[in-house]
């Protein structure tokens, strides 16, 4: 039988949950189980593709289309585990399952309510890989004590109880807060935080406590004996310099282990170190290469609305043994090209609408005239495109077709099957798409083969009108979706200058750089050579 563990936080939001359980799950694969992690999301919203990324960070999108929280590209850059619709869910679907089913007759006649139809809905979708794999790990979004996640918390009280305790663990995330002024660290948030949890009528079994500093040892006795948990199963989660740093610090506490006991799980494997070398040996500093990447996009002062991005330069800089800092610039509030110097390479990203374009538009421009390494994302592809077309083709009223109604040079247009589109959630071209790439491209050179799948998650395209134009230009369509949509473009009179219409960050590893970000790194390292 399946193992479940359910990650719940406390105190503040933004604790981390889903690094533990991402880290946890880690560990749990390093001795030989499979596992995977399923997302619960409290809010209404059926998915977090149509809020901005100021309310809920980046929207992450996994190969069979869902738009999900980025958590999830959390869970797959540890676990390596193709995360799809079943990984996430939200207050919004749970309801529209059942609202649904109501309207069929399916209950015939008997008053919905939120228990038991409710929270059975939500059970059911805790269990799709139970058979698959050795462990589900559940993260319930949001924090203890929220309206909105009651139903979610009621469903887990439930599901241990029908499992049994050998089957079920419960993880809380709580923070322990420094006093500056008293040079202490309290533990009293975390003991209200457990005692919200227990009313509810689910006891934990283990404690991560977030923490800046070390917790002395009478501390997490006292945590063991107002929590009742025991002594071991108080775990400190202090900072870290890299997230991928956590697996290590849980395992030296003997987390693995604990869980492995709680839930009668034997290990197949010894855990030999080689995932923690790695890190330890990426994560330094001596005798690495310092070199500078931009983020070039109208969200700068918002990390976690790049956070794939961010993520996929770290890793590859991580495998190319190159210590990477990352520069975000704001092309609607920076001064363009003047924030652009000293930077080794730039990315200019996805997004949607018009603010903030004509900046990533000189951005591309200075990219191109300097030669400095360039990758383009989505709309940051488009950019390039309308960049081309303005400055070198001449065609000076360039636009796209989302920016403006009715462009003299329509380069960028909204595809024939979004046209008919009402309603903006989930209609978007999503998920894995094929491409295929020009033999002797830059674009087969870095990924080594001739057909790819990658995500994709956007309305609008390159219009092949003005394909021929632009090739006359140095703007080169090296990869296409069955011979109709251009996938990739690239310049050969640069040393590095490539924008796609999907987004590989989604689909970078430790260990396994996606290859435009390795290139880009490689082709930075070498300005700095």
């Amino acid at each position: 039988m399946s193992k479940f563990i359910f990650i719940t936080g406390g105190v503040v939001s933004s604790l981390g949950k889903g690094i533990s359980g991402a880290s946890i799950g880690k560990l749990l694969q390093l001795r030989g189980l499979k596992v995977n992690m399923i997302k619960c999301d409290p809010y209404i919203n059926i998915d977090p593709g149509t809020l901005s990324p100021y309310q809920h960070g980046e929207v992450f999108v996994t190969a069979d289309g869902a738009e999900a929280d980025l958590d999830l590209g959390t869970y797959e850059r540890f676990l390596d585990v193709p995360m799809t619709k079943k990984n996430t869910n939200t207050t919004g679907t749970i309801y529209q399952a059942v609202i649904d089913r109501e309207r069929r007759g399916d209950y015939n006649g008997v008053t919905v309510q939120v228990v038991p139809h409710i929270t059975n809905e939500i059970k059911s979708r805790f269990i799709p890989f139970e058979k698959d794999f050795d462990v589900t790990i559940i993260e319930i979004g949001g924090t203890v004590g929220d309206i909105e996640g009651l139903p979610f918390l009621e469903a887990t009280r439930q599901f241990k109880t029908e499992r049994g305790r050998e089957n079920v663990l419960n993880i809380h995330a709580t923070l322990i807060p420094y006093i500056a002024s008293a040079a202490e660290l309290k533990t009293k948030p975390t003991q209200h935080s457990v005692n919200k949890l227990r009313e509810i009528g689910i006891d934990p079994d283990i404690l991560i406590c977030r923490t800046e500093y070390p917790m002395p040892k009478g501390m997490k006795d006292k945590l063991s004996l107002f929590c009742s948990v025991a002594p071991e199963a108080v775990i400190e989660a202090r900072d870290v310099s890299s997230i991928y740093q956590l697996p290590e610090n849980f395992e030296k506490q003997g987390l693995t282990d604990l869980i492995l006991k709680r839930l009668g799980l034997k290990a197949k494997k010894k855990n030999d170190g080689k995932w923690f070398r790695f890190i330890n040996k990426a994560t330094g500093t001596a005798g690495k290469k310092q070199i500078n990447i931009g983020i070039v996009g109208k969200y700068a002062e918002l990390k976690d609305a790049y956070k794939s991005i961010a993520e996929s330069i770290n890793l590859a800089g991580m495998s190319n043994n190159a210590e990477v800092k990352i520069k975000y610039v704001n092309t609607e509030k920076d001064a363009i090209p003047q924030s652009l110097k000293g930077l080794n390479g730039m990315i200019v990203p996805g997004g949607f609408g018009k603010r903030g374009i004509e900046g990533k538009i000189k951005a591309v421009k200075y990219a191109r005239e300097n030669k400095i390494p360039f990758l383009g994302i989505c709309l940051g592809m488009q950019c390039a495109v309308i960049e081309a077309a303005r400055n070198l083709a001449k065609l000076l009223e360039a636009d796209s077709c989302e920016f403006a109604p009715k462009p003299k040079y329509p380069v960028i247009s909204m595809m024939e099957e979004q046209k008919q589109v009402k309603n903006l959630g989930g209609t978007m071209r999503l998920g894995n798409y094929e491409a295929k790439l020009k033999k002797g491209s830059l674009a087969e050179k870095l990924y080594k083969k001739s057909v790819i799948h990658e995500r994709h998650r956007h309305r609008y395209e390159f219009n092949t009108d003005y394909v021929p134009v632009l090739k006359k230009r140095g703007i080169e369509v090296s990869g296409w979706h069955k011979n109709l949509l251009p996938e990739i473009v690239e310049r050969k009179d640069h040393p590095y200058f490539i924008g796609v219409q999907f987004h590989p960050e989604f689909a970078s590893r430790p260990m396994k750089p996606h290859p435009l970000f390795d290139g880009l790194i490689k082709a930075a390292l070498k300005k700095v050579a």
